[in-house]
């Protein structure tokens, strides 16, 4: 089962972040084999973070919320909130096989919540510039509850174009960076 997961940092939480950035990366190495794709999302200066996305091929949404809930910066107060998601895989890859590379372009996380009917289904037939895709669903997996995307695009406007904008209640766009230990 796939699950997408989404650490919303709470202001103020830098310097903690950084303190915990060797029990954030070891922890993330237990689950390198689960990983389809990971990273950061920034301010817009590009280099403070505000949040951690984690793509994941998971047994059970139980260990889907150990991974979530368990993670040092959760338990030590770094994040805000947290978005669980059971996700699909509509690209049937992982971030590194992305062949744009991991560095080449801006890279962006967008979310768009559902509103209604399910919308962008399929993958767009521009998938090029996609790095992640697919559909947000509810816990059982059977209800689609919005859709989310890691893509390359040339700033904000383009990333949020993908979606269908007027079949979502709201879309969120954030900048993104390829993830691992550094």
């Amino acid at each position: 089962m796939e699950f997408l997961c989404y650490h919303r940092d709470r202001a103020g939480s830098l310097a903690l972040r950084e303190e915990l950035g060797e029990e954030h990366w070891s922890y993330m190495d237990r689950y390198a084999k689960e990983m389809i794709a990971r990273g950061p999302t920034l301010a817009d200066d590009g280099e403070t973070p505000t949040g951690s996305v984690h793509i994941l091929d998971l047994p059970d949404p139980a260990a889907a919320r150990a991974f979530a809930f368990d993670e040092p910066n959760y338990q030590a107060g770094v994040y805000r909130d947290v978005l669980l998601r059971r996700w699909r895989n509509t690209l049937g890859r992982t971030m590194w096989d992305f062949p744009g590379g991991p560095t080449d372009g801006d890279r962006y996380l967008v979310f768009g919540f559902g509103a209604g009917q399910a919308a962008d289904l399929a993958v767009p037939a521009e998938q090029d510039e996609l790095i992640a895709y697919g559909p947000l669903l509810s816990d059982d997996g059977t209800t689609w509850v919005g859709t989310a995307l890691l893509a390359r695009a040339p700033d904000p406007d383009a990333a949020r174009a993908i979606l269908s904008e007027e079949r979502y209640a709201d879309i969120e766009v954030h900048n993104w960076q390829f993830g691992g230990r550094r």
